[in-house]
C-alpha cells in the first residue's frame, strides 16, 4: 500500500494564538499530573494514594493526545481500535504463556482486569504505539527503518519503566527478574504495530507527542534513578 500521508491536506498547528493557548494548557495539565504523581511516588510515606489515579492519568494523555490529532478520519479510528485490540491481547498471551514476554502477572496499580490482564494496557499500547510512530517520522527514513526506530523508542522507554512498574505493582516477573525476553518480545510486538501504523492512511502529526514521549521518559527514568 503507497503511503499517501504527506499528500493529504493538513490542519494549521500552530498558527493562531488559540490552537498555541490549547497545546500550552494540555502540556500544563499534563505536567501537574506528572509532577504531582512523581512528588507522591518518590517522597510519600503512602504511595497507594497516588497509585489509583494511573489509569486517569493514561486515559488523560490519551485523550489529550487524540485532540490534537488533525483530521480524525475512520481510518485513524481503525488504527486506534486495532493497536488497542491487538496490544491487549498481546499481553493476554504473554499473561497465560509466558511465551512473548517471560513469565510475568499483573499487580492492581492498572485497574480493572480481564483474562489476568488491565484493560488500561490496551490504552497504554495505543499511546506508546502512536506517539513512537509520530516521532520516527521527523526521520527522512524509508518506511520499514523508521519503524524500527519507532520500535527502539518504544523499547527505550520500556527499560526505564520496568523498575518503576516492578516497585510499584504494576507488575511482578517471576523470581523477580526482568528476563531478555521482555525486550525481545516488546521490540518484535511494538515493530509490527509500527509497521501497521506507517502503512494506514492518516495525517501523522501531533504537536503534542514529543513532550508526551519526553515527560513519560523523564518520569520513568526519575523514578527509576529514586529507586
Amino acid at each position: 500500500m503507497t503511503d499517501t500521508t504527506q499528500q493529504l491536506p493538513t490542519a494549521p498547528l500552530v498558527s493562531t494564538e488559540a490552537y498555541r493557548r490549547r497545546l500550552r494548557w494540555a502540556q500544563g495539565v499534563l505536567l501537574l499530573f506528572h509532577v504531582t504523581g512523581f512528588l507522591g511516588l518518590g517522597f510519600s510515606d503512602d504511595p497507594s494514594f497516588y497509585l489509583q489515579f494511573v489509569p486517569l492519568n493514561l486515559l488523560l494523555t490519551l485523550v489529550l493526545l487524540l485532540a490534537f490529532q488533525p483530521r480524525r478520519t475512520p481510518a485513524f479510528w481503525s488504527f486506534c481500535i486495532v493497536t488497542m485490540m491487538v496490544g491487549f491481547f498481546v499481553e493476554v498471551v504473554g499473561v497465560r504463556t509466558g511465551l512473548l514476554f517471560g513469565r510475568y502477572t499483573y499487580g492492581g496499580a492498572l485497574g480493572t482486569k480481564w483474562l489476568d490482564t488491565p484493560l488500561m494496557i490496551g490504552v497504554n499500547w495505543l499511546m506508546l504505539s502512536y506517539s513512537a510512530g509520530i516521532l520516527a517520522r521527523y526521520l527522512p527514513l524509508p518506511g520499514f527503518l523508521r519503524a524500527v526506530v519507532g520500535a527502539g523508542l518504544l523499547v527505550g522507554l520500556d527499560v526505564c519503566l520496568e523498575p518503576v512498574a516492578v516497585r510499584y505493582d504494576f507488575w511482578s516477573w517471576q523470581y523477580d527478574v526482568i528476563p531478555l525476553l521482555n525486550f525481545k518480545g516488546w521490540f518484535l510486538v511494538s515493530l509490527i504495530l509500527q509497521v501497521y501504523f506507517n502503512r494506514v492512511e492518516f495525517i501523522k502529526r501531533n504537536p503534542l507527542v514529543p513532550f508526551v514521549y519526553l515527560l513519560q521518559l523523564l518520569f520513568f527514568f526519575g523514578l527509576g534513578m529514586m529507586l
